[in-house]
């Protein structure tokens, strides 16, 4: 059974700094992407950041603020979020899949989801 557990999330202030985190198991962290999305109340889910094969890959809205990273023996993904803005309040999201480079943006193409964190930046 595939799980996706993440963590980390909190009640921060503009400017603060929070790290999440995501545990996965029951399928190969190696061998799939990592990708981090996030859903704002009436609004679409968007996508923030991916690893693939060492690779990261950014929205632009979090581009320069956020960095992704995994560690592959703890089978855990981590997404570094810097400078929050009240804008960046949403539901935070790990999924993972076997997802080719050009679709890594799209969340349809990602077969396994956590059950989200909840983060939320006051002004």
């Amino acid at each position: 059974q595939v799980q996706l557990v993440e963590s980390g999330g909190g009640l921060v202030q503009a400017g603060d700094s929070l790290r999440l985190s995501c545990v996965v198991s029951g399928l190969s962290f190696s061998a799939h992407v990592v990708g981090w999305f996030r859903q704002a109340p009436g609004k679409e889910r968007e996508f923030i950041a991916a690893i693939k094969s060492g690779n990261t890959y950014y929205g632009d809205s979090v581009k320069g603020r956020f960095t992704i990273s995994r560690d592959r023996p703890k089978a855990t993904s981590y997404l570094q979020m810097n400078s929050l803005k009240p804008e960046d309040t949403a539901v935070y999201y790990c999924a993972a899949g076997s997802v080719i480079t050009s679709q890594l943006r799209r969340s349809e193409s990602y077969n396994y989801w956590g059950q989200g964190t909840q983060v939320t930046v006051s002004a």
